[in-house]
């Protein structure tokens, strides 16, 4: 079944930025595990390996669907941030980014009448909203950590306070 050219190069930005999320959230850990952070760079680090496996499955959407994919190059995130705050704030910000990008991406799959990739982005829909939810749950809780004691004991639980249930 084809996919138009417009929906196609959609798709294709979509995997990239995946792609550009999951550096981002790399550099992320980094940070926090250059600074002894090891419970954040551990939730950055299963950040990264979900965002990789997204972009994978925008990218392998395309081929199923009889094309083969550009894969363009992915610009260098932030990696200097002044504390764990702006590391928080930045994957807030990530998240609802990537979020105005799906929503996006369904409205040209609903403009097109492209049912497949409708129900492929399904998923990704409700996937958003539990991004947005971990992701203003870990900047409230690093604001509320404002001390070092506050800071060390959330880093500790950190994976298990933001993800819950979901927690890898």
């Amino acid at each position: 079944m084809a996919i138009s050219p417009t929906l196609q190069a959609a798709f294709e930005t979509q995997g990239n930025r995946e792609f550009a999320t999951a550096k981002a959230y790399f550099a992320m850990a980094c940070w926090c595990e250059a600074r002894n952070w090891s419970g954040f760079a551990k939730l950055f680090t299963v950040q990264t390996s979900e965002e990789q496996e997204h972009a994978h499955q925008f990218f392998h959407f395309l081929v199923d669907r009889d094309v083969s994919p550009e894969v363009g190059s992915v610009p260098a995130p932030t990696s200097k941030f002044s504390d764990l705050i702006a590391v928080a704030k930045a994957a807030f910000d990530l998240e609802r980014a990537n979020t105005a990008a799906i929503h996006a991406l369904y409205e040209l799959a609903l403009a097109e009448k492209d049912y497949a990739a409708q129900a492929f982005l399904h998923p990704f829909l409700l996937e958003q909203v539990e991004e947005e939810a971990w992701t203003d749950k870990l900047l409230d809780k690093t604001r509320q950590a404002n001390c070092a004691g506050g800071l060390f004991n959330l880093d500790r639980h950190v994976v298990r306070e933001v993800l819950g249930d979901q927690a890898k």
